[in-house]
């Protein structure tokens, strides 16, 4: 019998690679900002190169992992939340040939170190891995449920996702209109 949680930590491993390859691309982007702003030479009286490119890693990594981890955390409750409404059959068979699908996400972040000099690439990266997850999970489920329930999956996750995006979008939007409309040199008094 083949042990179902075989590959249980590629997950963590997967997460954990995206945000180090994000985390040394933002590290060698704010180190150029802080040159441009003369910042650099101020912060290496108290930290060498080093510690200073150690520090920004660990600070960028762990914000990386908590937004990686948190996109983890929504989109498997968008995806069981999806299950639980178009796929009708009890078997575990049908929960486990998704499961291998982790696999992509490792090969993806194991690809995200060729893209580490840009974020276009790195961007293109993840949001290709998680593409091709969403195409390999929907075809190992796709047995399991009728043809009707195989594309109610497919379309309850685009719109929860469209929803979600478009109302960030919104709150980002709405807070930097807010933020110009607060600073009086944006606003001239006539």
């Amino acid at each position: 019998m083949k042990n179902p949680y075989l590959f249980s930590y590629l997950p963590f491993v997967s997460i954990l690679l995206f945000s180090l390859t994000f985390g040394v691309y933002s590290v060698g982007e704010t180190l150029i900002l802080f040159k441009e702003i003369g910042l650099y030479q101020g912060m290496r009286e108290f930290l060498t190169d080093l510690q200073l490119r150690l520090f920004l890693l660990t600070m960028y990594a762990l914000v990386f992992f908590m937004l990686f981890a948190a996109l983890k955390l929504i989109a498997v409750t968008i995806h069981e939340t999806a299950l639980l409404f178009f796929l009708k059959e009890e078997a575990d068979a049908s929960y486990s040939a998704s499961k291998s699908g982790v696999i992509i996400y490792f090969i993806g972040a194991l690809a995200s170190v060729i893209g580490i000099q840009s974020w276009k690439m790195l961007a293109l990266i993840f949001f290709l891995t998680s593409f091709v997850y969403f195409i390999y999970v929907v075809y190992k489920l796709s047995p399991f449920m009728p043809l009707t329930h195989t594309v109610g999956l497919i379309f309850f996750q685009i719109i929860i996702w469209s929803v979600l995006v478009a109302g960030l979008v919104y709150i980002i939007f709405r807070l930097y209109n807010g933020v110009l409309a607060s600073i009086p040199l944006a606003n001239p008094v006539k």
